[in-house]
């Protein structure tokens, strides 16, 4: 038999995920029924709101209490939460007055985690750049799975190469930095495939590999990495692009858009050219009358048509 602390410990875990019958208990923790009685009104003792129910569906639940208990996590559960909360401190949580609260949750979660987990959670914390903050539509999230993050970090970490599998095939790469922005990561990386610097989308990786290459590291495309990852993605990084003639110079439209809606390119004194995208041609329409400014678009023709489209609808709304 299991000592006390421990097997207590391990009841507790169980109630944590779901209701057990004191027979399922037992069998699970292989103690008798009545050890496992003796053992609830231990954890009720030291706080944990432990509800017993009787009849078929009955067995014992863990409640909410007056009071906040200790917490039991597996591993998993841990870097989730330690990942969580690391990624929200840095600004990707749009709350302003939890700050404090994060960090002193974060450094208990750190101070215990086993060195093995502490190790991925300080990696993609370490590796991990936030992109400016956007006000408007938002894209639609791309999750990506835990697992290849912290690989991607790991390699960061240790200057290590990585062996990528997306859609267009399997790749080997030389990471650099991960970018989260819009609730959406993309990888700072130098392909070998390409021989060139590349802003991928994490979501697009099926599998992500560790290598035991390790590379010295090349002069970075960009001193600002944000920066090249959101001209990245305005040029080449939306399933739909459109070019716009803006009529007002190139300095005034950069001032007034987020670096990750287009690239601005001047023409005159008093014009510019505007290259953007987004995952739908009904979000580019968005972003252009939020611009407030007299502009001409000069391609696609789908782009062309939708807003005739909300042309219409919008002096029909007014008229008469």
């Amino acid at each position: 038999m299991a000592a006390t602390t421990p097997r207590v410990l391990r009841l507790l875990a169980l109630l944590q995920d779901r209701a057990y019958t004191g027979r399922e208990l037992a069998d699970r923790l292989e103690i008798t029924e009545r050890t496992v009685r003796n053992d609830i009104s231990r954890l009720r003792e030291l706080g944990y709101p432990v509800h017993a129910e009787r009849g078929a569906i009955g067995g014992y639940r863990l409640g909410r209490g007056a009071t906040m208990p200790p917490l039991l996590l597996d591993d998993e559960e841990a870097v989730a939460v330690a990942l969580s909360i690391a990624v929200a401190h840095d600004g990707s949580l749009a709350v302003s007055d939890i700050g404090d609260q994060l960090t002193r949750a974060l450094r208990k979660i750190e101070q215990i985690l086993p060195k093995r987990l502490q190790r991925k959670v300080s990696a993609l914390r370490d590796a991990t750049e936030i992109g400016p903050a956007t006000t408007g539509s938002r894209e639609p999230d791309a999750p990506v799975a835990a697992g290849i993050l912290t690989t991607l970090a790991d390699a960061v970490r240790r200057t290590t190469a990585v062996t990528v599998e997306t859609a267009d095939g399997t790749a080997e790469l030389e990471p650099y930095r991960l970018i989260n922005w819009q609730r959406r990561w993309y990888l700072v990386a130098y392909s070998m495939r390409t021989h060139d610097w590349t802003a991928l989308p994490a979501a697009g990786i099926a599998r992500a590999e560790a290598g035991a290459r390790v590379f010295a590291p090349r002069t970075l495309p960009h001193d600002d990495l944000v920066a090249f990852v959101m001209r990245h993605i305005a040029s080449t990084g939306w399933r739909v692009h459109a070019r716009v003639t803006v009529l007002e110079s190139a300095e005034t439209v950069i001032a007034r858009i987020n670096p990750a809606v287009g690239v601005v390119e001047p023409v005159d004194e008093h014009s510019c050219v505007l290259l953007t995208g987004a995952d739908a041609m009904e979000t580019i329409a968005i972003y252009l009358s939020m611009l407030m400014m007299d502009f001409r678009v000069d391609g696609p023709p789908e782009l062309v048509a939708h807003l005739r489209t909300l042309a219409r609808r919008y002096t029909e709304s007014v008229a008469g």
